[in-house]
């Protein structure tokens, strides 16, 4: 087989490969590694399959390849810690497919036809939401958000510690550990796993002239809901410490911003606006904090804000600050950004845009009812608590089945002989909670939905062999 050209690589036409080695100066593509050691080079042939050069082909390969998985198209969900399913209106398809979106870089503008002001409207929105007055361009995730706020916090007092709820997210407290390396401490914090919340007494033993911020979520990872968000911040703000909360904005229609009871510096993540589950994504995280100098001038991401223009009346939308950021000062930026998710910043800003502050309540109000209206459900199956931790919670919450002699992927693997992806199972992630799953309820699911997932673990329990005592 002869040089193979690429329909979509435009540089895999042998003359213009030709024209690029010529300018540069190269007799092989090969010499652009020159410099890379002949040890560390990889000698043989990779084992990849041979390329499709149709577009139909290699249309109808992905489809054979997508058809292997099961999803939320074909099964009903109850998984979320982290990536639930909302539904996404089709308006806001419609706008982030259009060519002057789809194809904006996070960074300038080239062709702009409105992605700056986008950038704005969104920033404006959710910082409607968080009730703070800064936000900055979507981060890559939620974790993503708090790594960088961590940092934020770090550079502004100078402090080498932080404290960290043990019920957030295990897979975002490992994204936050790795970004504190090699310099800063990552603490946990004990939380009730009976009555849910933050144990106070471990936080006031803990917390000292050393710590920089404290983080916790709220709602947390294992669904309930914060209730001493107040006297966290009086401690935190006591020793001079940033008090750093995470937030699923799709609560704040109806939980109090964080804000509002002492928070300096919140993130979240922006999925549940707007935004599908892909496979594991897609997540786009936030960082929000007030109009004071010593934050603005601590994020590495960009800003977007609103100027004047030399035309009377006219207003125009522009990057904030640009020289703090890594693409202006490059190794003395403040951290690094890369390419991050603004096209699903543009994404929440539309979903924010239709939902509007009553919207944003409906929503969350209708999830609350349908996780209260799913924990009486369960929670009446023999042998199943739920919910396993007391405290209020809001769209997910905990179900132990230490009582039924199964295990969650026992009672999973039946739920999916019945089409239902059952909920996460916590067994690995926190052990001390038994044989536990976080079950997950959004405005997707009906109340028939919630009946056939009781009814289905009801049989799936009583079809398990019975062990006798």
């Amino acid at each position: 087989m002869g040089e193979i050209v690429f329909p979509y690589i435009a540089n895999s036409v042998p003359s213009v490969k030709k024209r690029m080695m010529d300018e540069i100066g190269i007799k092989s593509a090969d010499d652009i590694f020159a410099e890379i050691p002949e040890h560390l080079r990889y000698k043989g042939t990779l084992n990849l399959p041979k390329p499709l050069l149709s577009e139909y082909e290699m249309r109808r390969h992905v489809e054979g390849l997508l058809a292997k998985n099961s999803s939320c198209e074909d099964h009903l969900s109850f998984l979320g810690g982290g990536t639930w399913q909302h539904y996404v209106p089709a308006v806001v398809d419609t706008i982030i497919e259009r060519d002057e979106f789809l194809t904006a870089y996070v960074g300038d503008a080239y062709a702009d036809h409105g992605k700056f002001q986008a950038m704005f409207e969104m920033a404006s929105m959710v910082g409607e939401l968080v009730d703070m007055d800064v936000v900055n361009t979507p981060t890559y995730d939620w974790a993503n958000a708090i790594a960088i706020a961590v940092r934020m916090a770090a550079r502004m007092n100078g402090r080498k510690e932080i404290l960290v709820d043990a019920s957030m997210s295990p897979k975002r407290l490992a994204v936050v550990k790795n970004y504190c390396l090699p310099d800063i401490t990552v603490k946990l914090l004990d939380f009730d796993r009976v009555q849910g919340g933050m144990n106070l007494e471990d936080l006031k033993a803990k917390i000292s002239s050393a710590t920089s911020a404290v983080y916790f979520e709220n709602p947390s990872y294992l669904g309930f809901i914060e209730g001493h968000g107040e006297e966290i911040a009086r401690i935190t703000h006591a020793v001079g410490a940033e008090l750093i909360v995470g937030v699923d904005p799709s609560s704040l229609g109806v939980l109090t911003p964080p804000a509002q009871y002492g928070a300096d510096i919140v993130c979240g993540e922006l999925q549940p606006l707007g935004i599908h589950m892909q496979w594991g994504g897609g997540l786009s995280g936030f960082i929000a904090t007030r109009d004071e100098p010593k934050y603005v001038a601590e994020y590495p991401s960009l800003l977007f804000g609103l100027t004047t223009t030399t035309q009377e009346g006219e207003h125009g939308f522009g990057q904030v600050y640009y020289e703090r950021t890594s693409y202006a000062s490059r190794e003395r930026g403040k951290d690094f950004i890369g390419t991050t998710t603004a096209l699903y910043g543009i994404a929440a800003a539309v979903y924010l845009a239709l939902m509007g502050p009553q919207g944003m309540r409906d929503l969350g109000l209708g999830i609350m009812q349908r996780a209260a209206f799913a924990a009486d459900l369960l929670g009446a199956l023999p042998g199943v608590k739920a919910p396993y931790i007391a405290a209020p919670g809001f769209k997910e919450f905990v179900v132990n089945f230490d009582g039924t002699g199964k295990t969650v992927a026992e009672i999973n693997q039946a739920l999916l002989q019945q089409g239902i992806f059952g909920g996460k199972d916590l067994s690995g992630e926190f052990p001390e909670l038994g044989q536990s799953a976080l079950y997950a309820f959004t405005e997707v699911h009906t109340k028939d939905d919630i009946r056939r997932l009781a009814l289905a673990l009801d049989e799936a329990l009583a079809a398990f062999p019975q062990v006798k005592a």
